[in-house]
């Protein structure tokens, strides 16, 4: 992701500068910077985890507990499965 595919990344999801940097957990300068590509001359790469961060929000993904987190419905509980009970 360059500084194109990033500012056109935010517009297609109607996010100001402000609600990008918010979204991304950024400083909205952060963000002026990774739309430039440069800071006082000097190129500035987007970082993967702001680019996965991209795309979790792409997919309307805000947050991640990791696996089994919050945002997942409690499955029911079974009763452990005993390899011995078939005697």
């Amino acid at each position: 992701m360059d500084a194109v595919d990033f500012k056109r990344w935010r517009k297609s999801l109607k996010l100001s500068q402000k609600e990008a940097a918010e979204a991304l957990g950024l400083k909205r300068r952060v963000v002026q910077y990774y739309e430039k590509g440069n800071r006082d001359g000097k190129e500035v790469v987007i970082p993967k985890t702001v680019r996965l961060a991209c795309y979790a929000l792409t997919l309307d993904v805000p947050d991640y507990h990791g696996p089994g987190g919050r945002d997942r419905k409690k499955e029911k509980k079974r009763p452990p499965h005993h390899q011995d009970e078939h005697v």
